[in-house]
């Protein structure tokens, strides 16, 4: 089950400094929150043109992510996924995109762009098998090796 929370509250709070926790120590001490690195937080995940949208499996929040308003062509940016380690590889991660891509066309996107790093190469190939295909650095992140785009 998915819903949309907002991101400044418990669980979606939770989830969220969880997922910087694990960048932090995949990534060797990278603060998301660096003026370098593109915004993603509760003023970009809040309505009206953004969202945070939290999975739950046997009524625990294990997963979230969110999306916010690229001010370009009705397109949107994923942003911020995690899926807690103990549901992982059980395809939470590939349902949570599918609802935050639903939540995003709710809200009137009709592109959704996103990205990832090098680490992360399973995220990647995830996002390719959802549809996504490459395109150039379009926010300016340092760190990403993988840019994608979808219709929605």
């Amino acid at each position: 089950m998915f819903s949309l929370c907002a991101a400044d509250r418990t669980p979606a709070s939770v989830l969220l400094a969880a997922m910087e926790a694990e960048i932090f120590d995949q990534y060797d001490g990278l603060d998301l929150n660096d003026p370098s690195m593109p915004a993603a937080g509760v003023a970009e995940f809040s309505p009206p043109g953004g969202g945070y949208v939290v999975g739950y499996l046997d009524g625990e929040p294990v997963a979230g992510g969110g999306f916010k308003d690229l001010h370009a062509d009705g397109a949107c940016e994923i942003k911020r996924m995690y899926v807690a380690p103990s549901a992982r590889g059980r395809g939470v991660g590939v349902s949570l995109l599918a609802a935050i891509e639903d939540a995003a066309r709710a809200a009137g996107y009709r592109v959704a762009r996103l990205d990832t790093g090098p680490r992360q190469p399973k995220v990647a190939q995830m996002y390719r098998d959802a549809g996504y295909r490459e395109i150039p650095n379009f926010n300016a992140n340092p760190l990403a090796t993988f840019f994608g785009e979808k219709p929605l």
